[in-house]
Formats: structure tokens, C-alpha cells, sequence
């Protein structure tokens, strides 16, 4: 096996079948732009022969030149009982214009009897005729053999006839599907190898995430011979989702020396999973290995003290291979080890011995007895450790603000106004607005007035919005905790505020996101 893996994201066809997936055109184009700029070999754009919308999308993609990446359609081999020339989605396939496709064939005997109903003899021979006729149309040919794995542990026989079959006809890879996502590490290896060793063409691995195997059975497989892997960025995709890529390239490329990706972009990978996400309007999993916020976040006191010491003692990479960053969580179990290094980032000559640092300290205890909790929402915090150094200059003032919540009419869009006013260096600015609901009316009435100021604003807008009742026992006059994410399209940042008003608690945390994105 030579040093080349060849990545095959399938977000834009397998990933679109996740649940609460979908891509517009658009969409579908941004994200075709960034896996081509991060350097994978294919794209899977989709079934042109499914609906009209996949189909525009394959006249758009004409008009785009690729640096690096290879565009490729999905389609079935023919239908059953009819010539190829006659079947209307591999007339799609042919129209959508493209150098590669990806044609899927039933390799279990079952799904052949049971499930399509036809002949075992008649599946051979729409495989061969597909990839056939493909193949005299110049087209590269990745044949994808569906539920391999079930298929040959219930008829291995048939199964490797299938993939004979798709030979003959001259694939020019075969890529073995564990379709339901049930089979083990163990087995993928055993089998992936056997056809490795039995067939000599480019052996490719496609994994569903049904048992929470799909990154470690597309490692084996590698590890077993195959060089061509399948897999969508974030790992979405029907049921379970499909194999993680952005996982599985730093794991080939970083602790296996494979080359996956060019090696100048394996620091995109955090921010290409940030994009695609957002693209994909799902929330951020922030425990994704790699490039999840979270992938390097430390919170014991322990591990803090061990990683300002040497990164090393708990991390198995530097976060900043793969563009991400280290974090100290605050909390309960934070200790000096754990704020020093954000004090650092205001005041790089304090020391932990400082006694600024302890009035800092003596400050996050003040604030979480009040409520407050800055474990994942270090920009509040920095604005904290700004306030207890002195450097810190409020870039505005909120003079007033009243929020009217109004009785909903059916076809009414607003349930709720607001009306601020803000003071930027003496002069007033004051706004009313509509919103659904009144945090919504107070977040778009804030940012209106503070944008005649601030033009950069306009790139913010909330991510994320939680609300958490701290002593429930006080029913309604009970206090809440108010925590928001923020983005500007680049990095995203998560700010706090506690009140026994929500309204004044969620006006608190838009205040810091505000502040904060206005100091950086």
C-alpha cells in the first residue's frame, strides 16, 4: 500500500439523508467550495435522477472550476428487466455531466430475492451492464457494493460474485458498504483483507455509524489494505449517521502518516466542521473528537496543572494541528491553574503568586455564589478578569430599555416590542422593534441601535440560547441563568448572565457577547 488515501465525502447525497437535514442549492454550493478547498479527492453531489432541485444543482456545479476535488454522481445499476440505454436514472447520470460515478449494486442475496425481487443471475447482470455501458462512455466507475458485509456473511459466495461482476465490467474501484452499520472492527478487518488480497483493484470502505463503529471499522479497513474511504465531514447521515470524517483524516494522516488531505490544510479542519454545520443549521457537538469546541477542553484541576505544565500529559495532539484550541473550564474545581492562563491573555506579566490574580479568583467565587458559571462561557469571564485589572473600557452604555409583551393575533409574526437606548461616547441612540417574543424584540432593539455605531455587528447573530432556574423552590421568583453563543461566521464565543428577571439576565449575556466581539 502506497503512502495515498482517497477521501470520499459524502455529506451533499448520504449526509442530506440525515433527519432535519436540508440543502438548498446554495447550500450544496458553499459546501462543495469548502471540501474542495480542504483538498478531498471526491464529492458525492448526489442523485440526479431523484428530484429536480439535485438535478439544478449538477447544471450549477458546470459553471465551477475545482482546485482539487472531484465532483461525482450516485445512481443505482439499471432496474431489473430492462436494457440500460432504457433506464431513465442512468440517463440522469449521464446528463449531470460528470467524470466519476458512484453506482450501488445489492451484494446480499437477500435484499436481491427479497427486497428488489428479482433473480440472483438478473442483479449480476445489471451490475455488469451498468458499469459496462459507464465504463464505454469514459466514465470512472465507483462501484459501491451495498450491505457487503451482511451480504457476504450470509452468502460469501454471492456475495464476491457480485464484486467479480462489477471486475469484469471494469470498475475501477469496489467499495464495500457495511450498509446497516452492524458489523464489528473485527470483521471488517478479517473480510476487508480478504478482498484486498483476492482482487486487484482499488478497494474502497463505506461505514453507517448504527453501532458507534463507523470511524474505528473505517480504520481497520484501511489498516487491512483499502485505500479509498467513505464518509461525510460532520457525520450525518440516515439513522446513526455515517463515518466522521473530519475524525477519520486527522486520525489516518496524523497517527498513521497517511496522506489524506495536502498537509497545509489539516489545520482547516476545525473551521471547515465549524462552516459545514452551520451550513447544516445543526448544533454544534461540542465533544466531536478533533475539532469539537470541547476536544480540548480541561475543567479537574488536575489536568489543568498537567497541561500548563506539558500539554502532552493530557492531550494526544497539539489543538492547533487541527485548528482548534486548548480551553480551561471554570467551575467549582478551578483552581489558580485554571485561571491563570486566561489572566495571561489580558496580562501576560501577572503571576500566580499575584495578588491581583487572588482578587480575581476571590471575584469568580463571589460570582458563583450569586449564580454565575463560567464553564463554557470564558467570554464573560475575560470581561471579568478585564473589570478586576482595570482594562477594561465599556464601548457602550445601556441608558434604558422596556419590553411590551402583546396578546398574539392568529397570522401576527410578533408576540412582543422593545424599545432601548444606548450612549456611545455622549451621543444617544434610541430604537424600538418587534421580535417573537421579548428577549428576540430586546436582541434585535439592542443591536439596531448599537449598529449605527458599530457596522460590525451585523456579521454577529445568536447560535444558541439556554435557560437554566437555579433555585427552583422559589417558583417564579426564582433565579435564572442565562447562557448565550455567538458567532460572526469565523469563531464563536459563549457569554452568561443571572437575574430573577430573564429579561435582565438574557440582556446581561447579549451585553457581554456584544462587548466581547467589540474588544476582539
Amino acid at each position: 500500500m502506497d503512502n495515498k488515501i482517497k477521501i470520499f465525502d459524502s455529506t451533499l447525497r448520504d449526509g442530506a439523508q440525515g433527519e432535519g437535514i436540508s440543502f438548498s442549492v446554495t447550500d450544496k454550493l458553499k459546501i462543495v467550495t469548502a471540501l474542495d478547498n480542504l483538498g478531498v479527492a471526491y464529492i458525492e453531489a448526489g442523485n440526479p435522477g431523484s428530484n429536480i432541485k439535485d438535478l439544478r444543482f449538477f447544471q450549477e456545479l458546470k459553471s465551477i472550476k475545482l482546485k482539487n476535488s472531484k465532483i461525482v454522481s450516485f445512481g443505482s445499476t439499471r432496474r431489473k428487466n430492462i436494457s440500460v440505454e432504457e433506464d431513465n436514472n442512468i440517463a440522469s447520470l449521464l446528463e449531470a455531466g460528470t467524470s466519476a460515478m458512484a453506482i450501488f449494486g445489492k451484494t446480499w442475496d437477500f435484499h436481491v430475492t427479497d427486497i428488489i425481487k428479482t433473480s440472483l443471475d438478473e442483479n449480476l447482470r445489471m451490475i455488469y451492464d451498468t458499469i459496462l455501458y459507464l465504463k464505454e462512455k469514459g466514465k470512472e466507475v465507483i462501484f459501491d457494493a451495498e450491505h457487503f458485509f451482511d451480504g457476504y456473511k450470509a452468502n460469501p459466495k454471492y456475495a464476491l460474485k457480485t464484486l467479480d461482476t462489477a471486475m469484469a465490467a471494469g470498475t475501477d474501484t469496489i467499495v464495500l458498504c457495511d450498509t446497516n452499520g452492524g458489523t464489528f472492527p473485527d470483521e471488517i478487518y478479517e473480510i476487508t483483507k480478504k478482498i484486498c488480497s483476492s482482487f486487484n483493484v482499488e478497494i474502497g470502505i463505506h461505514c453507517h455509524n448504527d453501532c458507534g463503529m463507523a470511524v474505528a471499522n473505517s480504520i481497520m479497513a484501511v489498516k487491512s489494505g483499502a485505500t479509498h474511504v467513505q464518509g461525510t465531514y460532520i457525520g450525518i447521515g440516515e439513522r446513526c449517521g455515517n463515518a466522521n470524517l473530519s475524525t477519520i483524516i486527522p486520525n489516518l494522516q496524523l497517527k498513521m502518516n497517511l496522506n489524506c488531505i495536502p498537509e497545509d490544510q489539516i489545520r482547516n479542519l476545525s473551521s471547515t466542521a465549524r462552516y459545514i454545520t452551520e451550513i447544516s443549521n445543526l448544533q454544534p457537538q461540542h465533544n466531536m473528537p478533533y475539532v469539537g469546541k470541547g476536544a480540548f477542553a480541561h475543567k479537574g484541576g488536575m489536568h489543568i496543572d498537567g497541561v500548563s505544565k506539558a500539554s502532552s500529559s493530557f492531550e494526544h495532539i497539539s489543538p492547533e494541528l487541527v485548528g482548534n484550541k486548548r480551553r480551561f473550564l471554570m467551575s467549582e474545581v478551578s483552581g489558580k491553574s485554571t485561571v491563570l492562563p486566561l489572566i495571561k491573555k489580558v496580562d501576560k506579566n501577572i503571576s500566580k503568586n499575584s495578588p491581583k490574580a487572588q482578587k480575581i479568583i476571590d471575584k469568580l467565587k463571589e460570582l458563583e455564589h450569586m449564580g454565575y458559571q463560567y464553564e463554557g462561557a470564558e467570554a464573560s469571564f475575560e470581561l471579568v478578569i478585564r473589570k478586576q485589572l482595570g482594562k477594561y473600557i465599556s464601548p457602550f452604555k445601556i441608558d434604558y430599555f422596556k419590553t411590551i409583551g402583546e396578546h398574539s393575533i392568529i397570522g401576527q409574526d410578533f408576540t412582543a416590542s422593545s424599545i432601548i437606548k444606548v450612549i456611545v461616547d455622549g451621543k444617544e441612540e434610541i430604537t424600538a422593534e418587534q421580535g417573537n417574543g421579548p428577549v428576540n424584540a430586546l436582541n434585535k432593539s439592542l443591536r439596531k441601535a448599537l449598529e449605527v455605531f458599530y457596522p460590525e455587528l451585523k456579521e454577529v447573530y445568536l447560535t444558541d440560547y439556554k435557560v437554566r432556574v437555579l433555585d427552583a423552590e422559589n417558583a417564579t421568583s426564582a433565579k435564572v441563568r442565562v447562557l448565550i453563543e455567538s458567532t460572526d461566521g469565523k469563531e464563536s464565543w459563549t457569554t452568561v448572565g443571572v437575574s430573577t428577571d430573564i429579561i435582565e439576565a438574557s440582556l446581561i449575556a447579549l451585553r457581554d457577547s456584544i462587548e466581547y466581539k467589540l474588544i476582539k
